[in-house]
């Protein structure tokens, strides 16, 4: 038995050695990047300034423009941050007349005219950071990249040691885009009150403004609906696979949207229709031609319900839940679905859609819908959202034709629930896989024909969730590609490159490490790791012919491995074996 037991040990130490080669096939960066060469998404203009640093202490304050509510609030926002992980108590206060000569200060005066609402400038010296802005949110943007200027543990949620420095600086920046978005399906699996508010945090750290909420399909109805309660407490009941369901109160919902106002983000309603309705056809008898419910259903089929459009009562539904909705929500959009209506034939989809469209208006929003609504006539304010996997669509071409703006959601390019590669453990497939670059490297402004650059709305990146259940699940398929998208939306054409992207990306690591992210680790990218030199192995490379007498920790693929004694309960030094190796991380 102990020879036996000897040949297992030394079949398992290379067993786990070449099974570790493919869990840690993620490239590991040489050197961390410096804080101004890895900004994502990459700023219009970023010039280092030698020999001014500015050394964020326990005696700094923060100043915020006298006067301004929103100033102080961003204010605030940004010392949450610093106080959690550098326990500097970081007071704030009003900042005096004339520059500040000390501090953090954010101001909404003396900002150069090419910021606009959204952009920023920020300087940074040996004395001060000064942020400038001409509203609120452009300050909002600016202390997204003061973040990535500090060291990834300042994102940590708990106290760190520094140093603390933010190199000297002079940025200007301003988006390319002025919408930049992220959807969220809950009505697949539903996702509480919680999860989304984490995600809108993630998403404001990139500078996405827009958050889409799909709130109903066929498998759940998400939102509280008074004048049709059964909505919920029925159709709300089960999701993808026959969980338990769920939905947000108004109370809840408004919760959501005051949270994301308070990131600078739009809350997007979306209730789709007339398909992917199957939720409110069991729900509501009278809401079916045939006047008789469907039962629930918790698969991932697509195509085959749809409102009955000859009847009034349709409508009366259609407008209730339109102003319901619309009165919760104060911007200025509602996303009327309209998407793979299969069960619907082409001229019962316009009739609903003539009969629709101006609910929205009356509820005082613009209509945004998937680009099958180019089918019907829409107003000028209408914004098609494309989600094909073309490069061409007579919907929105014709829509575009009569003044219309576009959002770009390629599904083959932008959907998040699309995955990785045949490997992906969760995720669809259906349009194809989308490694990092795949998402990267495409151009809004010149994607479909027949659509200029300018008018594209902008980018969106919508995540169904057929197979997304966790926060850890959303952790996975959006990131890295979200950032990646989020670019796109932000940074100047001329700043496009895939090569300087990817080691930018790579240096997000540290920041997603100590923020608890479960991102996905593309071979495609450089990790760092938030060490001083996060690529270098000082312990010997595994070498398969070599016997190790030396130690029991040796380096493979930039990860560290330590052997452990082979007993099968026995004590070391009896029978048994060194063989049995455990993956310790990165170096």
């Amino acid at each position: 038995m102990k020879t036996l037991r000897a040949r297992l040990g030394r079949a398992f130490v290379g067993v786990a050695l070449l099974a570790g080669a493919t869990t840690a096939a993620a490239p590991v960066a040489d050197a961390a990047t410096p804080p101004l060469q890895a900004i994502v998404p990459v700023p219009v203009s970023a010039q280092a300034v030698t020999g001014a640093d500015h050394a964020l202490t326990a005696n700094t304050k923060i100043y915020t423009q006298a006067g301004s509510a929103q100033a102080k609030a961003v204010g605030e926002y940004l010392a949450g941050i610093f106080r959690t992980s550098t326990g500097f108590p970081l007071p704030i206060a009003d900042a005096p007349s004339g520059t500040p000569a000390d501090g953090i200060s954010l101001l909404l005066s003396g900002a150069d005219t090419r910021v606009g609402d959204q952009g920023y400038q920020l300087n940074s010296t040996s004395a001060s950071v000064i942020l400038r802005a001409t509203t609120a949110q452009g300050l909002f943007g600016g202390v997204q990249t003061l973040r990535q200027l500090l060291p990834g543990k300042i994102e940590s949620p708990t106290v760190q040691q520094g140093p603390w420095t933010i190199p000297g600086a002079n940025i200007l920046d301003y988006p390319r885009f002025g919408y930049r978005g992220a959807m969220l399906d809950v009505a697949r699996h539903f996702h509480p009150v919680a999860t989304v508010k984490r995600y809108i945090d993630q998403l404001a750290q990139y500078k996405i403004n827009n958050l889409h909420l799909h709130l109903a399909d066929d498998q759940g109805w998400r939102i509280q609906i008074d004048s049709w309660p059964r909505l919920t407490t029925y159709g709300g009941s089960t999701q993808v696979g026959g969980g338990a369901g769920g939905y947000y109160t108004k109370a809840q919902y408004t919760e959501i949207v005051n949270y994301a106002a308070s990131r600078f983000i739009t809350v997007i309603p979306e209730i789709d229709m007339p398909g992917h309705t199957n939720a409110a056809l069991a729900s509501y008898a009278e809401l079916n031609c045939n006047n008789t419910a469907p039962p629930l259903r918790t698969d991932t089929a697509v195509g085959y319900s749809s409102l009955c459009i000859s009847k009034d009562i349709t409508y009366t539904f259609v407008n209730d839940v339109i102003r319901e909705v619309a009165a919760l929500t104060p911007g200025p959009y509602f996303h009327l679905g309209g998407d793979e209506a299969q069960a619907t034939s082409d001229a019962d989809y316009r009739t609903f859609m003539n009969r629709v469209l101006p609910m929205v208006a009356t509820a005082g929003k613009q209509v945004v819908g998937w680009h099958e609504i180019g089918k019907a006539t829409l107003p000028a304010t209408a914004t098609p959202q494309f989600w094909g996997t073309t490069t061409s669509s007579t919907e929105v071409s014709n829509a575009v034709a009569r003044g219309s703006k576009v959002i770009l959601s390629p599904a083959n390019k932008a959907y998040l629930d699309m995955k990785y590669n045949s490997s992906t453990p969760i995720g669809l497939s259906w349009a194809g896989y989308i490694e990092v670059q795949d998402a990267y490297n495409w151009n809004p402004g010149a994607y479909l024909s027949g659509v200029p650059e300018s008018a594209v709305r902008g980018v969106e990146s919508p995540l169904w969730t057929e197979t997304v259940v966790t926060p850890a699940n959303i952790d996975y398929l959006a990131f890295p590609r979200l950032p990646a998208h989020a670019e796109l939306g932000w940074s100047p054409w001329s700043t496009h490159d895939w090569n300087t992207f990817r080691v930018r990306l790579g240096a997000q690591a540290p920041r997603w490490q100590a923020q608890g992210l479960d991102y996905y680790k593309s071979s495609q990218v450089p990790w760092e790791t938030g060490s001083g030199n996060p690529g270098t192995c000082t312990l010997p490379a595994w070498d398969r012919a070599s016997v190790y007498t030396g130690g029991a920790t040796v380096s493979h693929n930039g990860h560290k491995w330590t052997a452990q004694w082979w007993t099968q309960g026995e004590e070391p030094g009896t029978t048994g074996q060194w063989g049995v190796w455990r993956d310790n991380g990165t170096c």
